[in-house]
Protein backbone atom coordinates (compact mmCIF):
# COMPACT_ATOMS: atom_id res chain seq x y z
CA UNK A 1 0.00 0.00 0.00
CA UNK A 2 2.81 2.53 0.21
CA UNK A 3 4.57 1.94 -2.04
CA UNK A 4 1.19 2.20 -4.22
CA UNK A 5 0.78 5.26 -2.47
CA UNK A 6 4.23 6.76 -3.25
CA UNK A 7 3.57 5.82 -7.17
CA UNK A 8 0.65 7.54 -7.57
CA UNK A 9 1.78 10.37 -5.80
CA UNK A 10 4.94 10.29 -8.23
CA UNK A 11 2.88 10.34 -11.56
CA UNK A 12 1.49 13.69 -9.73
CA UNK A 13 4.23 14.92 -9.15
CA UNK A 14 5.78 14.48 -12.90
CA UNK A 15 3.56 16.99 -14.23
CA UNK A 16 5.42 19.46 -12.52
CA UNK A 17 8.51 19.13 -13.01
CA UNK A 18 9.65 20.65 -16.02
CA UNK A 19 8.17 23.88 -14.81
CA UNK A 20 9.55 23.72 -12.10
CA UNK A 21 13.22 23.31 -13.11
CA UNK A 22 12.73 26.27 -15.41
CA UNK A 23 11.70 28.35 -12.52
CA UNK A 24 14.78 27.39 -10.51
CA UNK A 25 16.61 28.25 -13.23
CA UNK A 26 15.19 32.02 -12.66
CA UNK A 27 15.63 31.63 -8.88
CA UNK A 28 18.55 33.34 -8.71
CA UNK A 29 18.27 36.25 -10.39
CA UNK A 30 14.64 36.68 -8.21
CA UNK A 31 17.10 36.38 -5.16
CA UNK A 32 19.57 39.09 -5.82
CA UNK A 33 16.56 41.37 -6.75
CA UNK A 34 14.72 41.02 -3.50
CA UNK A 35 17.95 40.88 -1.33
CA UNK A 36 18.20 44.41 -1.82
CA UNK A 37 16.95 45.83 1.57
CA UNK A 38 17.16 43.99 4.70
CA UNK A 39 14.89 43.46 7.50
CA UNK A 40 15.96 46.09 9.41
CA UNK A 41 15.43 49.04 6.86
CA UNK A 42 12.31 47.54 5.51
CA UNK A 43 11.10 46.20 8.95
CA UNK A 44 11.55 48.03 11.95
CA UNK A 45 13.31 51.37 10.97
CA UNK A 46 9.97 52.27 9.25
CA UNK A 47 8.15 51.81 12.34
CA UNK A 48 10.97 54.63 13.78
CA UNK A 49 12.96 51.79 15.70
CA UNK A 50 16.69 51.58 15.99
CA UNK A 51 17.94 48.15 14.46
CA UNK A 52 21.09 46.30 13.41
CA UNK A 53 21.83 43.58 11.19
CA UNK A 54 23.87 40.77 11.95
CA UNK A 55 25.26 37.50 10.38
CA UNK A 56 26.00 34.16 11.90
CA UNK A 57 27.77 31.40 10.21
CA UNK A 58 26.46 27.83 11.70
CA UNK A 59 29.16 24.91 11.69
CA UNK A 60 28.25 23.36 8.99
CA UNK A 61 28.78 26.76 6.81
CA UNK A 62 25.16 28.56 6.58
CA UNK A 63 25.15 31.72 7.26
CA UNK A 64 22.28 33.54 8.63
CA UNK A 65 21.11 36.96 9.68
CA UNK A 66 20.03 38.17 12.78
CA UNK A 67 18.45 41.15 13.50
CA UNK A 68 19.05 43.06 16.62
CA UNK A 69 16.73 46.05 18.02
CA UNK A 70 18.54 47.83 21.16
CA UNK A 71 16.42 50.39 22.04
CA UNK A 72 12.44 51.09 22.31
CA UNK A 73 10.89 53.84 20.42
CA UNK A 74 11.81 56.59 23.36
CA UNK A 75 15.34 55.78 22.29
CA UNK A 76 16.38 54.70 25.54
CA UNK A 77 18.95 51.77 25.90
CA UNK A 78 17.37 47.80 26.42
CA UNK A 79 18.02 47.47 30.52
CA UNK A 80 16.64 43.93 30.51
CA UNK A 81 18.42 40.99 29.31
CA UNK A 82 18.19 39.70 25.60
CA UNK A 83 15.85 38.19 23.77
CA UNK A 84 15.83 35.75 21.20
CA UNK A 85 12.89 35.20 18.88
CA UNK A 86 12.63 32.00 16.36
CA UNK A 87 10.19 31.93 13.81
CA UNK A 88 8.16 28.73 12.53
CA UNK A 89 7.90 26.58 9.79
CA UNK A 90 7.84 28.55 6.02
CA UNK A 91 8.54 31.62 8.47
CA UNK A 92 10.96 33.72 8.85
CA UNK A 93 11.96 36.54 11.49
CA UNK A 94 9.35 38.91 9.89
CA UNK A 95 7.08 37.03 11.84
CA UNK A 96 7.02 38.91 15.03
CA UNK A 97 7.47 42.43 12.83
CA UNK A 98 4.09 42.32 10.80
CA UNK A 99 1.62 43.89 13.06
CA UNK A 100 1.32 47.45 14.28
CA UNK A 101 4.22 48.13 16.97
CA UNK A 102 1.43 48.01 20.00
CA UNK A 103 0.50 44.61 18.66
CA UNK A 104 3.86 42.81 17.43
CA UNK A 105 5.92 41.10 20.33
CA UNK A 106 9.20 42.40 18.88
CA UNK A 107 8.33 46.37 19.11
CA UNK A 108 6.70 45.34 22.50
CA UNK A 109 9.32 44.04 23.88
CA UNK A 110 11.66 46.75 23.11
CA UNK A 111 9.23 49.34 24.61
CA UNK A 112 9.65 47.21 27.55
CA UNK A 113 13.10 47.58 27.82
CA UNK A 114 14.14 44.02 26.34
CA UNK A 115 17.37 43.76 23.90
CA UNK A 116 15.67 42.22 21.31
CA UNK A 117 17.01 39.93 18.27
CA UNK A 118 14.97 38.29 15.40
CA UNK A 119 16.72 34.32 14.28
CA UNK A 120 15.93 33.71 10.67
CA UNK A 121 16.64 30.01 9.83
CA UNK A 122 18.90 28.61 6.50
CA UNK A 123 17.13 28.87 3.71
CA UNK A 124 14.91 32.04 4.53
CA UNK A 125 15.33 34.91 2.23
CA UNK A 126 17.74 36.83 4.16
CA UNK A 127 19.39 33.66 5.06
CA UNK A 128 20.38 32.15 2.03
CA UNK A 129 24.29 32.45 2.20
CA UNK A 130 26.71 29.47 2.68
CA UNK A 131 30.59 29.42 2.45
CA UNK A 132 30.94 27.16 -0.18
CA UNK A 133 27.10 26.28 -1.59
CA UNK A 134 24.46 28.90 -3.46
CA UNK A 135 21.00 27.74 -3.00
CA UNK A 136 20.93 26.67 -6.79
CA UNK A 137 22.97 23.61 -5.58
CA UNK A 138 20.56 21.08 -4.27
CA UNK A 139 23.09 20.16 -1.73
CA UNK A 140 22.65 23.34 0.16
CA UNK A 141 18.87 21.82 0.93
CA UNK A 142 19.88 18.94 2.71
CA UNK A 143 18.80 19.26 5.22
CA UNK A 144 15.65 18.46 8.13
CA UNK A 145 14.81 20.32 11.36
CA UNK A 146 17.31 17.94 12.80
CA UNK A 147 19.83 20.15 11.45
CA UNK A 148 18.29 23.73 12.78
CA UNK A 149 18.62 21.70 16.59
CA UNK A 150 22.58 20.62 15.99
CA UNK A 151 23.28 23.94 14.09
CA UNK A 152 21.23 26.97 13.66
CA UNK A 153 20.13 27.39 17.38
CA UNK A 154 23.45 27.15 18.92
CA UNK A 155 25.39 29.26 16.34
CA UNK A 156 22.30 32.07 16.94
CA UNK A 157 22.10 31.50 20.87
CA UNK A 158 25.86 31.62 21.27
CA UNK A 159 26.63 34.54 19.39
CA UNK A 160 23.85 36.69 21.22
CA UNK A 161 25.23 35.09 24.28
CA UNK A 162 29.13 36.65 23.50
CA UNK A 163 27.60 39.74 22.30
CA UNK A 164 25.63 40.63 25.10
CA UNK A 165 27.26 38.94 28.02
CA UNK A 166 24.18 37.79 29.53
CA UNK A 167 22.31 34.45 29.09
CA UNK A 168 19.12 34.93 27.40
CA UNK A 169 15.20 34.47 27.23
CA UNK A 170 13.98 32.40 24.15
CA UNK A 171 10.24 32.78 22.95
CA UNK A 172 9.79 29.99 19.78
CA UNK A 173 6.46 29.80 17.76
CA UNK A 174 5.91 26.82 16.10
CA UNK A 175 8.95 24.91 14.66
CA UNK A 176 10.66 26.98 16.56
CA UNK A 177 9.17 25.39 19.48
CA UNK A 178 10.21 21.94 18.00
CA UNK A 179 14.02 22.72 17.85
CA UNK A 180 14.33 24.27 21.51
CA UNK A 181 12.62 21.62 23.28
CA UNK A 182 14.87 18.80 20.95
CA UNK A 183 17.87 20.57 21.79
CA UNK A 184 17.30 20.91 25.45
CA UNK A 185 16.10 17.35 25.96
CA UNK A 186 20.29 16.73 25.18
CA UNK A 187 21.03 19.18 27.37
CA UNK A 188 22.12 21.62 24.56
CA UNK A 189 22.25 25.58 25.40
CA UNK A 190 21.22 25.02 28.92
CA UNK A 191 24.16 27.45 29.92
CA UNK A 192 22.91 30.19 27.69
CA UNK A 193 19.32 30.12 28.68
CA UNK A 194 16.88 32.04 31.14
CA UNK A 195 13.72 30.56 29.90
CA UNK A 196 11.90 29.24 26.99
CA UNK A 197 8.95 29.99 25.80
CA UNK A 198 7.03 28.14 23.49
CA UNK A 199 3.90 29.54 21.70
CA UNK A 200 2.01 26.93 20.01
CA UNK A 201 3.97 24.21 20.49
CA UNK A 202 5.02 21.36 18.35
CA UNK A 203 6.23 18.69 19.46
CA UNK A 204 3.93 14.90 19.35
CA UNK A 205 2.07 15.77 15.90
CA UNK A 206 -0.14 12.33 16.41
CA UNK A 207 -3.00 14.67 16.93
CA UNK A 208 -2.63 16.79 13.77
CA UNK A 209 -5.90 18.22 12.81
CA UNK A 210 -5.41 20.43 9.53
CA UNK A 211 -6.89 18.44 6.51
CA UNK A 212 -4.32 19.93 4.14
CA UNK A 213 -1.11 18.98 6.26
CA UNK A 214 -2.69 15.59 6.81
CA UNK A 215 -3.46 15.36 2.87
CA UNK A 216 -0.09 15.99 2.17
CA UNK A 217 1.83 13.52 5.05
CA UNK A 218 -0.47 10.58 3.99
CA UNK A 219 0.00 11.20 0.26
CA UNK A 220 4.00 11.13 0.30
CA UNK A 221 3.91 14.65 -1.26
CA UNK A 222 7.33 15.98 0.31
CA UNK A 223 9.02 12.58 -0.17
CA UNK A 224 7.80 12.89 -4.18
CA UNK A 225 9.35 16.57 -4.64
CA UNK A 226 12.52 15.21 -3.28
CA UNK A 227 12.21 12.12 -5.02
CA UNK A 228 11.96 13.71 -8.26
CA UNK A 229 15.10 16.02 -7.48
CA UNK A 230 13.44 19.33 -6.03
CA UNK A 231 15.05 19.55 -3.02
CA UNK A 232 14.15 23.36 -1.96
CA UNK A 233 10.46 23.77 -0.80
CA UNK A 234 9.13 26.96 -2.48
CA UNK A 235 5.79 27.61 -1.44
CA UNK A 236 5.79 30.07 -3.77
CA UNK A 237 6.97 27.70 -6.92
CA UNK A 238 5.20 26.18 -9.72
CA UNK A 239 5.75 22.26 -8.76
CA UNK A 240 4.32 23.46 -4.66
CA UNK A 241 1.39 25.53 -5.82
CA UNK A 242 0.28 22.84 -8.41
CA UNK A 243 0.52 20.59 -5.80
CA UNK A 244 -1.35 22.36 -3.57
CA UNK A 245 -3.93 22.46 -6.41
CA UNK A 246 -4.67 18.99 -6.19
CA UNK A 247 -4.72 18.13 -2.48
CA UNK A 248 -7.84 21.25 -2.69
CA UNK A 249 -9.33 19.15 -5.83
CA UNK A 250 -10.20 16.44 -2.38
CA UNK A 251 -13.48 17.23 -1.44
CA UNK A 252 -12.20 16.94 2.22
CA UNK A 253 -10.14 19.89 1.79
CA UNK A 254 -11.87 23.23 2.26
CA UNK A 255 -9.17 25.63 0.32
CA UNK A 256 -10.96 28.87 0.10
CA UNK A 257 -9.67 29.86 3.40
CA UNK A 258 -6.16 28.85 3.46
CA UNK A 259 -5.00 29.44 6.73
CA UNK A 260 -7.93 27.92 8.41
CA UNK A 261 -7.56 24.69 6.62
CA UNK A 262 -3.61 24.90 7.63
CA UNK A 263 -3.82 26.44 11.49
CA UNK A 264 -7.30 26.72 12.70
CA UNK A 265 -10.06 28.98 12.62
CA UNK A 266 -7.82 32.08 14.34
CA UNK A 267 -10.15 34.17 16.45
CA UNK A 268 -8.29 37.35 16.18
CA UNK A 269 -5.60 37.87 13.68
CA UNK A 270 -5.20 41.06 12.23
CA UNK A 271 -6.76 41.06 8.70
CA UNK A 272 -6.15 44.10 7.95
CA UNK A 273 -2.01 42.96 7.49
CA UNK A 274 -2.43 40.51 5.13
CA UNK A 275 -1.38 41.82 2.43
CA UNK A 276 1.84 42.83 4.39
CA UNK A 277 2.38 39.39 5.10
CA UNK A 278 1.51 38.13 1.86
CA UNK A 279 4.17 40.31 0.92
CA UNK A 280 6.83 38.30 2.84
CA UNK A 281 5.73 35.57 3.60
CA UNK A 282 5.27 31.83 3.10
CA UNK A 283 8.99 31.30 3.11
CA UNK A 284 11.31 28.45 1.07
CA UNK A 285 12.50 25.33 3.54
CA UNK A 286 13.86 22.07 2.54
CA UNK A 287 11.75 19.38 1.10
CA UNK A 288 13.74 16.99 3.74
CA UNK A 289 12.55 19.63 6.43
CA UNK A 290 9.40 18.86 5.79
CA UNK A 291 9.50 15.09 4.83
CA UNK A 292 10.94 14.94 8.15
CA UNK A 293 7.91 16.89 10.09
CA UNK A 294 5.37 14.35 8.15
CA UNK A 295 7.25 11.54 9.75
CA UNK A 296 6.33 12.86 12.85
CA UNK A 297 3.00 12.85 12.23
CA UNK A 298 2.51 9.52 10.50
CA UNK A 299 4.83 7.19 13.00
CA UNK A 300 2.46 7.37 15.64
CA UNK A 301 4.70 5.58 17.93
CA UNK A 302 4.44 8.53 20.37
CA UNK A 303 8.06 9.30 20.17
CA UNK A 304 10.13 12.05 18.77
CA UNK A 305 12.48 10.80 16.35
CA UNK A 306 15.61 12.21 14.17
CA UNK A 307 14.95 12.15 10.38
CA UNK A 308 14.38 8.48 9.28
CA UNK A 309 16.64 7.58 6.10
CA UNK A 310 13.87 4.98 5.25
CA UNK A 311 15.63 1.61 5.67
CA UNK A 312 17.95 0.13 8.96
CA UNK A 313 20.93 -0.18 6.34
CA UNK A 314 21.04 3.93 5.65
CA UNK A 315 19.50 4.77 9.26
CA UNK A 316 22.22 2.39 10.57
CA UNK A 317 25.28 4.64 7.99
CA UNK A 318 23.77 7.90 9.66
CA UNK A 319 22.91 6.59 13.08
CA UNK A 320 25.08 3.54 13.49
CA UNK A 321 21.26 1.82 14.81
CA UNK A 322 18.31 0.60 12.52
CA UNK A 323 15.76 3.37 14.06
CA UNK A 324 16.17 7.45 14.17
CA UNK A 325 17.74 7.86 17.86
CA UNK A 326 14.62 9.43 19.90
CA UNK A 327 14.42 13.06 21.47
CA UNK A 328 13.25 12.23 24.98
CA UNK A 329 11.28 15.67 26.18
CA UNK A 330 11.49 13.53 29.61
CA UNK A 331 15.05 14.37 29.70
CA UNK A 332 14.55 18.07 30.10
CA UNK A 333 16.14 19.67 33.26
CA UNK A 334 12.99 20.12 35.95
CA UNK A 335 14.55 23.27 36.68
CA UNK A 336 14.63 25.50 33.43
CA UNK A 337 11.63 27.91 33.41
CA UNK A 338 9.41 27.07 30.54
CA UNK A 339 5.98 28.89 29.33
CA UNK A 340 3.70 26.99 27.34
CA UNK A 341 1.32 29.50 25.41
CA UNK A 342 -1.45 26.82 23.29
CA UNK A 343 -5.10 27.53 22.09
CA UNK A 344 -8.01 25.32 21.69
CA UNK A 345 -9.00 25.86 17.74
CA UNK A 346 -5.01 25.02 17.11
CA UNK A 347 -4.81 22.04 14.13
CA UNK A 348 -1.30 22.37 14.60
CA UNK A 349 -0.53 22.49 17.89
CA UNK A 350 -3.49 19.96 18.98
CA UNK A 351 -4.16 20.32 22.44
CA UNK A 352 -4.17 16.73 22.91
CA UNK A 353 -0.72 16.84 21.73
CA UNK A 354 0.46 19.22 24.34
CA UNK A 355 -1.11 17.60 26.96
CA UNK A 356 1.26 14.48 25.85
CA UNK A 357 4.14 16.91 26.12
CA UNK A 358 3.29 18.06 29.46
CA UNK A 359 2.58 14.54 30.31
CA UNK A 360 6.14 13.83 30.01
CA UNK A 361 7.16 16.87 31.92
CA UNK A 362 5.01 15.82 35.17
CA UNK A 363 8.29 15.92 37.33
CA UNK A 364 9.08 19.42 36.35
CA UNK A 365 9.38 22.27 39.21
CA UNK A 366 5.90 23.68 39.33
CA UNK A 367 7.38 27.13 40.26
CA UNK A 368 8.96 27.13 36.73
CA UNK A 369 6.15 26.26 34.70
CA UNK A 370 3.75 28.28 33.68
CA UNK A 371 0.72 27.19 30.93
CA UNK A 372 -1.42 29.76 29.58
CA UNK A 373 -4.09 28.60 27.68
CA UNK A 374 -6.74 30.14 25.46
CA UNK A 375 -9.67 28.18 23.84
CA UNK A 376 -10.76 30.65 21.39
CA UNK A 377 -6.92 30.64 19.77
CA UNK A 378 -5.46 28.81 16.74
CA UNK A 379 -2.75 28.50 15.56
CA UNK A 380 -1.45 32.23 13.86
CA UNK A 381 -3.07 34.07 16.53
CA UNK A 382 0.01 33.62 19.26
CA UNK A 383 1.42 35.47 16.60
CA UNK A 384 -0.94 37.79 14.42
CA UNK A 385 -3.49 38.18 17.21
CA UNK A 386 -4.65 42.13 17.34
CA UNK A 387 -5.18 41.37 21.20
CA UNK A 388 -2.12 38.46 21.74
CA UNK A 389 -0.41 41.29 23.84
CA UNK A 390 -3.26 41.36 26.43
CA UNK A 391 -3.72 37.32 26.14
CA UNK A 392 -0.43 35.81 25.87
CA UNK A 393 2.25 38.84 25.98
CA UNK A 394 1.77 40.75 29.05
CA UNK A 395 2.04 37.53 30.87
CA UNK A 396 4.93 36.30 29.08
CA UNK A 397 6.59 39.54 30.79
CA UNK A 398 5.62 38.72 34.31
CA UNK A 399 7.50 35.49 33.47
CA UNK A 400 10.41 37.20 32.23
CA UNK A 401 10.46 39.01 34.97
CA UNK A 402 10.57 36.10 37.21
CA UNK A 403 13.23 34.67 35.57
Amino acid sequence: MALMRKLITTSLVVIFFVSSVSAAKNKLQILSDQNDDGICISMVETQGYGCEEHKVTTEDGYILSLQRIPKGISGKAATKPPVLLQHGLLMDGITWLLNPPDQSLAFILADEGYDVWIANTRGTKYSQGHTSLSPQDPEYWEWSWDELVDFDLPATLKYVHDQTGQKLHYVGHSLGTLIALAAISQNKLIDMLRSAALLSPIAYLGQLRSPLAKSASKDFIAEGLYWLGIHEFDPRGDAVVKLLQKICQDPGNNCSDLMTSFTGPNCCVNSSRTDIFLEHEPQATATKNMIHIAQSNLTRKGTIEKYDFGSEEENNKHYGQPNPPEYIMANIPNNIPLFFGYGGADYLSDVNDVKTLLNKLQGHNPDKLVLQYREDYAHADFVFGINTKQVVYDPLMAFFKLN
